[in-house]
């Protein structure tokens, strides 16, 4: 029993290798990871008192634990067989499909990315590259929406930056779940997006069992009361106006609404800018009827570095204004009992007018639409300007803090910047190629005249 075996150093340092392995999975990570678990719980605790909408444990859910309920569940099994049926493939190739949706749907929230590391850059981006203005805000009514709703802002898509905007001026109050499209799913962008709490959707996506599966994500999402933001349009605005909402996540929240359940309460948010980062290419994409664009990654870099040397040497100037304004909510509870017909589609007409009551009057849109018309001085753009606020005012329309000099004032300075006018203020002529990009801007508020 206690007599000695000579075995090769390979062969021993073998048995050690596996036995450190087997060791440190069966006592020291449970240990580490519980007590990690244990730091992040108490993080979290702190962390949502100071949240007015606390962070729901169906986020909080480990990624995996929230697939596999996902892919179980009721709808989604009849779904996974109807499409065994229909395609003539096995159950298991089926249920293997759907689990693959699941895990490209399911994000991998963490409180540390979005709160510690999130937020942080949205804030330092949007400060740094806009002027924040909050628009129309009613307070009051925010304030005193039912604490145990599910709440659903509903924002109309004029860049990318809205992402980050939005999160930012909310992060006090909740976080955010987004629906992203397929424009993010590359590495390592991805992996970033799903820590922040966002879900990827497939837009063009036409088969039934991807979409039970999406349903069924969106929905436990609502019952389970975590926040979300939807972009109804679908993507980006390629003319400067709203555009018709897209009924897809709506409809799997409102017809999944019942009046014993849970309620949901979606909250119409307007973004508006002095300036779109993206708006050539926007301006591009609807000229030529095709949605698809994508900035030549030598502008792009060409462009960040610039924007990085105007730091460094203390000359950087934000783009301009950019200004979010929150409409009135609508209680799905409420809006139903008084409204007939399709009640995704009620629903999705009443947001965007919402919206677009709640659009925030902005100097470069307002400048643009003088010029448009005819107006070739500052002092004629001053007086079209002055005019135009008081007839807003009359009609309830949220204004801006600047009068109208100031305001026209700014918005030249930023086209001149642009070099899309040139001349005095005498006599301001308009760039070659600025009418498209003045249109774009003007077209945001147009509907409030």
């Amino acid at each position: 029993m206690f007599a000695k075996v000579e075995i090769s150093v390979w062969l021993l340092t073998l048995i050690i290798v596996f036995a450190a392995v087997t060791f440190a999975s069966h006592f020291l990570f449970p240990s580490v990871r519980w007590f990690f678990r244990k730091l992040a719980e108490r993080a979290i605790a702190r962390l949502n008192k100071r949240l007015a909408r606390p962070i729901e444990p169906f986020k909080l859910a480990r990624r995996y634990d929230t697939i596999e309920r996902l892919i179980y569940d009721p709808d989604v099994a009849q779904a996974i067989a109807a499409y065994s049926a229909s395609e003539r493939v096995p159950e298991s190739v089926a249920f293997e499909k759907a689990r693959h949706y699941a895990r490209e749907i399911v994000p991998s929230f963490s409180a540390t990315a979005y709160f510690g590391f999130g937020t942080r850059l949205a804030a330092w981006l949007s400060r740094t590259m806009y002027n924040i203005r909050l628009g129309d805000f009613d307070r009051e009514a925010l304030s005193t929406m039912d604490p145990d709703a599910a709440v659903v802002f509903v924002m109309n898509h004029r860049s990318n930056m809205d992402y980050v905007l939005v999160t930012h001026l909310t992060s006090g109050a909740s976080a955010l779940s987004y629906a992203v499209g397929e424009w993010a799913r590359v590495w390592p962008l991805s992996a970033m997006i799903r820590a922040m709490g966002a879900y990827f959707i497939r837009r063009r996506s036409q088969g039934t069992l991807y979409r039970r599966v999406l349903a069924r994500y969106v929905q436990s999402a609502v019952e389970a009361g975590v926040t979300q933001a939807l972009f109804p349009e679908g993507g980006l605005s390629l003319d400067g106006r709203l555009s018709e909402p897209k009924l897809g996540l709506l409809s799997y929240i409102v017809s999944n609404w019942s009046p014993n359940g849970r309620e949901v309460i979606f909250v119409p948010v307007a973004l508006n800018y002095d300036r779109v980062l993206e708006d050539r290419f926007l301006i591009a994409a609807d000229k030529s009827g095709v949605r698809r664009f994508r900035a030549p990654m030598g502008q792009v870099i060409r462009v960040t570095l610039g924007h990085l040397w105007q730091r460094i040497t203390l000359r950087l100037r934000p783009f301009g204004t950019a200004s979010v304004g929150f409409g009135r909510p609508l209680e799905l509870s409420r809006f139903l009992l008084s409204t007939s017909g399709d009640p995704t589609a009620a629903v999705a007409a009443e947001l965007m007018r919402r919206i677009g009551e709640a659009m925030p009057v902005l100097p470069v849109p307002l400048v643009a639409r003088g010029l448009l018309g005819g107006l070739t001085s500052a002092e004629a753009l001053r007086d079209r300007i002055g005019s135009e606020l008081e007839d807003l005012g009359a009609r309830g329309v949220k204004l801006p803090r600047r009068d109208a000099p100031t305001l026209t004032a700014d918005a030249l300075a930023n086209l001149r910047e642009r070099r899309l006018v040139s001349g005095p203020d005498t006599q301001i002529e308009i760039g070659p190629e600025a009418r498209d990009i003045l249109a774009f801007y003007a077209a945001s508020i147009e509907h409030l005249f």
